[in-house]
């Protein structure tokens, strides 16, 4: 049995890893971007190269110094640039890997989703058979997001406006997975999706 591989993204707050979680619960098998990102920053060869492009004082024994690397790339679009060329290509190398070894395995999962916040502002909709785009107003958005972290609604807007329009995305979606009322109704969205997903042969 081959895998569906399912591309899964959203703006901030949109609750992206809420409908992750409900679609791991109904037998999909996750490769979240964010968690890969966390584990590069732990390779000594990402670091070695952080410290060589973006300053020794970013990698403190042995670790990377997020406090400061946020700090420097915030309002810095070309060191964040240089970071993303360091992080991204380890990332999607570790993504695919992962997912080779999951369709190699001896009960290789119905489907494999990738949960990329980024997916369509680095063109990898063409890496995934389909595509879930999850929505939600922004001002539930911000609502939120401020619950849940110290960001302020500046902070929160200027996220949210660093990526590619919601409704853009919803647009070229091949899945929309409306998130804005009940925790019931999202299930049931989430459900309808898996169920399409599962028993189209292709889309």
């Amino acid at each position: 049995m081959n895998s569906k591989r399912i591309g899964l993204t959203g703006n901030i707050g949109s609750g992206k890893s809420t409908v992750a979680a409900l679609l791991v619960k109904k037998g999909a098998e996750l490769i979240d971007s964010d968690q890969l990102a966390r584990e590069a920053s732990q390779d000594a060869k990402v670091l070695a190269t952080i410290a060589e492009k973006l300053g020794a004082e970013l990698v403190e024994n042995g670790q990377l110094r997020r406090d400061k690397t946020a700090a420097l790339v915030f309002n810095n679009p070309e060191a964040l640039q240089t970071l993303n060329s360091i992080i991204h290509p380890w990332v999607r190398q570790e993504s695919q890997k992962r997912a080779r070894e999951l369709m190699a395995s001896d009960a290789p999962p119905k489907v494999i989703l990738f949960d990329i916040p980024l997916l369509y502002e680095n063109g990898l909709e063409s890496t995934v058979d389909a595509v879930i785009v999850v929505t939600s107003p922004l001002e539930l958005r911000i609502k939120r997001v401020q619950a849940r972290s110290q960001l302020s609604e500046t902070d929160i807007r200027a996220r949210d406006k660093a990526q590619l329009p919601l409704e853009e995305k919803a647009k070229r979606a091949d899945f929309v997975i409306q998130n804005d009322t009940t925790i019931k109704a999202l299930e049931r969205r989430v459900d309808e999706v898996w169920q399409t997903i599962t028993q189209a042969d292709k889309f």
